[in-house]
Order: structure tokens, then sequence, then C-alpha cells
């Protein structure tokens, strides 16, 4: 299974508008962080989670031409304001793009993109979304997903797991801006190859995992690797990771991960 992080940054991004700080400021490019999302391939099936600002480039950069289905974990708009983008691919396989998410981040996308669901000529101009409900497990061509709700502060996001369709074969999990995994959840996420783990920055969040509280969580949860994402400009890329346990490290943009190979 290949895994590619379209980017690993928070809502900001990083650097950071207007910030001169030392990470911003960085020459490093694993300190250059787009708006979080990620790709995942396994055999002939490519889906992407979540469409943040950065969707167009994110995608035209990692040679992307063609996309199974969308997934999104909630409606924040570093997670959701790219889903126009998704035109081009309803041209060039001319068809509706599959977007699954929860009820209520569906419900939100709605909202946001009502034009897209207004009547009227497409004309190239509105994406095709056809919006999948998922309250459980469901498949997207070869392979079989696992939708878990975590908690978001007051709120809820939903975290993927992924397994080949045909059974065996590597797994991945992919659980950005929680601040809260529940027990059965935890149980779900037992024997992964790769875990993707929100990790905001040093100090405690009301919304989001610390290093610390990120770190204890994948220990807890026990996948064979444990990279981190969703991380602001108090992150250093090369000094976090010298910090790190074995097996964990942050993740960086345009990294891509061979799962289980």
């Amino acid at each position: 299974m290949r895994v590619t992080f379209l980017g690993t940054g928070t809502s900001h991004g990083v650097p950071m508008i207007g910030c001169r700080c030392a990470v911003c400021t960085s020459t490093d490019p694993r300190n250059h962080r787009r708006r979080a999302a990620v790709l995942v391939e396994w055999r002939e099936t490519i889906v992407v989670v979540d469409t943040g600002p950065e969707f167009r480039l994110q995608i035209i950069e990692a040679h992307v031409d063609r996309l199974d289905a969308v997934l999104l974990t909630h409606a924040h708009s570093d997670h959701v304001m790219g889903l126009d983008d998704v035109r081009a691919f309803n041209l060039s396989q001319s068809g509706a793009m599959p977007i699954y998410g929860s009820e209520e981040t569906l419900a939100e996308v709605r909202h946001r993109f009502a034009y897209a669901f207004r009547e009227g000529p497409l004309g190239g101009g509105k994406p095709q979304l056809d919006l999948r409900s998922v309250d459980g497990a469901f498949s997207v061509g070869d392979l079989d997903v696992l939708p878990l709700t975590l908690r978001h502060g007051p709120g809820v996001v939903t975290a993927f797991r992924f397994a080949p369709r045909d059974g065996g074969g590597p797994t991945f999990a992919y659980a950005t801006d929680t601040n809260g995994v529940p027990d059965d959840a935890v149980d779900a996420l037992g024997g992964l190859d790769l875990l993707v783990l929100d990790a905001l920055g040093p100090g405690p969040h009301p919304t989001h995992y610390s290093l610390a509280e990120a770190v204890a969580m994948a220990r807890r949860i026990g996948a064979r690797r444990t990279l981190f994402t969703h991380m602001s400009h108090a992150l250093d890329h090369e000094a976090t990771c010298e910090s790190l346990p074995e097996g964990m490290a942050l993740a960086f943009d345009r990294q891509v991960v061979h799962v289980g190979g």
C-alpha cells in the first residue's frame, strides 16, 4: 500500500502568514507544510483523504490523473475548501466523484458548496459530487475502509482504517484533528502497519493532541510505525524527530511510504 502525504500542516499552514520564527523561515523543506491531506493507493484503487485549500497543487505535484473517491474527516475549511477542484476528475472520468463522510460533514458540504447541488447546466463550472454517508464499513475498489469516530474538542472527526479488500496485506489508519481516541476505536486500530496521528505542537490544545499526548496514544495503539501530522510551526522537523521514540517520526509533505513494503 502506497501512502503519499500531500500536506502535513495545521490550518494556518507553515510558513504561517506574517511569522518570522525559526520554523517558518527554515530552509529545510520538511518544515514547509501545506494543509493536511493524504493519498492512499492499493493496486488499481486511488483515494484521497481531505481536500484542503491547496488540493489542486497537491494533486498536480503528486502526478495524480485519476481518483476513485474522496474521504472527508470533517468539514473544517482546511480540510474541504479545495473540493471544487474535483471538477477536473469529473471531466476526465465522465462522472460524479464519490464523496464519503459522516452525515454532519456531508450536510456542511451541501451548505458550503450549495451551487454544486442547484439545478442548472454543468458546463465544467461546478463539481459533480456524489455524497455517501458512512455509518459503517464500506469498500472503494480494492480497499476496505472502516470509519471511526474520534473526539475533536467539542465536536467529532472521522478517522479511517484501510485494508486490502481481499484480506491480508498491509493495514493503515489516518487519524488527524483529534484530541481523544475512545476505547472502542483504540481496539479497532490494533495491529496496524502504519498509524498517522494528529500532533499539533508541544503544548496542550483544546481540540488537538499535543506531541506528548500523541506519543502516549500511539504507544497505546501499538502500530508497527507511527507518523504524526497536522503540525504547527512550533515543531521543527529534525529536532522533533530526534526526540521521538523508535518507530515514530513527524511526517512531511511529499513523503511517500510503502506500507508493508
